[in-house]
């Protein structure tokens, strides 16, 4: 497929730890466990000796791999520490039931993972706060939870998520909580490649942060594409937007920061994007540049190609969960 080479990462797949480093974006400084020893999973079972719940408690670093394949049904939320790679390369893993918590913790990698119909107040399948930093997540399905399917608050910054498919879901990815959270000012993140498939809302919302989006396909949504909420600062660059029923891409929600006097939305600059099936983008005509952020500020380079039929159809195939091999761990511990 002609553009196929245009999507990044071509090379991360020739070594287990190449993922290291290697996010584009906000989240490129996340290297996961690459200085710790390997961890096999050999158990579906939620806890005990092989669980992936008990190679994510542990405190050293990490690069946890699979050796079997299937559904973890998870009984609580299941938490990450640092310096943590959780590689689902070469098996076929769902977690169900709850999903991750990444609390106060940093180098986190989430590789080839499938998320799916986690219950319960407050259950996300990605949940990241408070005071999380150097995170990505790649290549991963999420669909059908009673909450977000990632959620970011609570200052967790320095994010990147890339490749995934999101479906079968209504508030999908929400970035900032509250208007009483004006920590959350320091949030960054990029998402890129992704695919969100007639997910209902928030792809994303957001309050306070800084995001970059970039090379995203986005269908059929059910009230909005993409929300700006008070003083969020969102890019979207060379995305398709393709309407169903509803035709409204961009919304934009007044909200007042807790330590401000007045009422706020957020920016949102539209640049190169295109717009299928009578999608609209609905901008305020009060955006002005120079109250936006440029990516360019913050990393100097990413792999983009322009908005277009080539890129959708590349995105419908190579994101979320792949069947591929795991790769050879060429690194020696010393």
């Amino acid at each position: 497929m002609a553009g196929m080479q245009k999507l990044p990462y071509g090379d991360v797949d020739s070594s287990l730890r190449a993922l290291a480093g290697r996010a584009e974006g906000f989240g490129r400084l996340a290297i996961g466990g690459l200085h710790g020893p390997l961890y096999f999973v050999t158990t579906l079972s939620d806890d005990g000796p092989g669980s992936l719940r008990e190679g994510c408690r542990r405190k050293e670093p990490l690069w946890i791999v699979f050796e079997v394949s299937g559904t973890i049904h998870l009984s609580s939320y299941l938490s990450v520490s640092s310096y943590k790679t959780i590689d689902g390369r070469g098996q076929r893993v769902k977690l169900t039931g709850k999903g991750l918590r990444l609390k106060e913790c940093e180098h986190i990698i989430i590789c080839n993972l499938e998320f799916e119909g986690g219950r319960g107040h407050d259950v996300d399948g990605i949940q990241i706060k408070p005071n999380s930093r150097h995170i990505w997540i790649d290549r991963c399905t999420l669909r059908d939870y009673d909450d977000g399917l990632i959620d970011i608050t609570r200052q967790s910054t320095d994010i990147t998520v890339s490749r995934c498919c999101f479906g079968q879901h209504d508030k999908t990815m929400l970035i900032g909580a509250d208007p009483t959270h004006i920590g959350d000012r320091c949030i960054r993140v990029t998402i890129h490649h992704c695919f969100f498939d007639g997910t209902r809302q928030r792809q994303p919302r957001v309050r306070f942060g800084k995001v970059h989006l970039y090379n995203n396909y986005t269908r059929n949504w059910g009230i909005y594409a993409v929300c700006a909420s008070v003083e969020s600062q969102i890019y979207s660059q060379c995305n398709v937007y393709e309407a169903g029923t509803k035709k409204k891409t961009f919304e934009f929600y007044t909200e007042k920061a807790v330590d401000k006097e007045e009422q706020k939305s957020g920016f949102i600059i539209s640049e190169g994007d295109m717009f299928l099936n009578g999608a609209e983008p609905s901008l305020l005509t009060e955006n002005r540049e120079e109250s936006m952020f440029h990516p360019s500020e913050y990393y100097p380079t990413w792999t983009m190609e322009a908005a277009g039929h080539s890129l959708r159809e590349v995105l419908l195939l190579c994101t979320g969960w792949q069947s591929i091999c795991r790769p050879v761990d060429n690194m020696v511990l010393q």
